[in-house]
């Protein structure tokens, strides 16, 4: 079995401000973050940005050059930049940082599905800034799109930059739409299939439903992918567990959970990483180092990066 890749997710751009005092929005936030993660022993970290003032989601490539300038100093850790950005933005803003900044790993939406946000309503019912409930109201109809243009079009941009993609796939037709794009040879092994639990207009979280994602994509891909899982809120660290047992890899993050224990917030992103850690050293499995997790992916290395 190879080594056990722990991704960590530093901000996204799903929870807000002030649902979190945790949540890195500033450039500084998310890069001290980032390497903090690192030094926990994150092998890659997958970065949104961030307004500085409200933290609202942003997305130009000037929003993220400061903080990964500091991360590629600061540490060897590989670097992901999302294409997913935020549901709002349409796909060429989406996918233009990673153009631009060319990492090593590019996350990528493999299909368009319901994005309910407003459950969070609930939860949380003060907030310093108009944007956060609004965007969160604004999620009864939201359809995050990821059409097959919108999927060739970063795929098009994307490859000639010589990135690799984080596939992900919240549900079985999207693992379906990565093999189409893998027959028609627009993407290469070994696929990174990072599948996604637990969030609303997604597959849930049950253990029965992780195997079947498994079962899918190994009856898809065979031996020409890596899989990787993540689990939104409470089913981050369950459905951890379970794909590190089964031969897996995992991704952490406040961008996918803002808790550490039941009605604990977690202090940081490296403190969800130590936690994932324990769990797989306590499975016997040893974790990645960046430089594994480049040769687990074939990746082309953090010297031929755009930053």
């Amino acid at each position: 079995m190879s080594k056990v890749i722990i991704s960590c997710a530093i901000t996204g751009s799903i929870h807000t401000p002030s649902m979190s005092p945790h949540l890195p929005v500033t450039a500084a936030q998310i890069a001290q973050s980032a390497l903090e993660a690192a030094e926990a022993g994150a092998a890659i970290v997958h970065l949104h940005a961030r307004d500085p003032e409200t933290g609202e989601p942003v997305h130009t490539p000037e929003d993220f050059e400061p903080f990964l300038k500091v991360i590629k100093q600061g540490s060897d850790v590989v670097v992901n930049i999302t294409t997913g950005a935020s549901p709002y933005m349409p796909v060429d803003y989406r996918v233009k940082p990673a153009e631009v900044w060319k990492p090593e790993v590019a996350s990528l939406n493999m299909g368009s599905m319901n994005f309910g946000l407003f459950p969070m309503l609930k939860r949380f019912q003060t907030f310093r800034h108009d944007w956060e409930p609004e965007m969160l109201e604004a999620s009864h109809d939201l359809v995050f799109r990821n059409s097959f243009k919108d999927i060739r079009y970063a795929l098009d941009t994307l490859n000639e930059t010589g990135t690799r993609y984080e596939f992900e796939c919240y549900d079985t037709s999207h693992l379906h739409n990565l093999h189409y794009f893998w027959t028609e040879g627009l993407v290469q092994a070994p696929l990174f299939i990072q599948t996604c639990f637990g969030l609303l207009g997604g597959i849930g979280a049950h253990p029965e439903e992780v195997l079947h994602m498994k079962r899918t994509a190994d009856r898809l891909f065979g031996d020409d992918y890596r899989w990787s899982v993540l689990g939104a809120g409470r089913s981050q660290m369950q459905v951890a567990a379970q794909a590190a047992a089964m031969g897996g890899h995992v991704r952490v993050g406040l961008e996918d959970n803002l808790w550490l224990d039941k009605g604990v917030l977690a202090p940081s992103n490296a403190a969800q990483v130590t936690r994932v850690r324990r769990i797989i050293e306590g499975l016997g499995l040893e974790i990645a180092t960046p430089d594994e997790a480049r040769d687990i992916l074939k990746l082309k290395g953090g010297d031929k990066v755009g930053f």
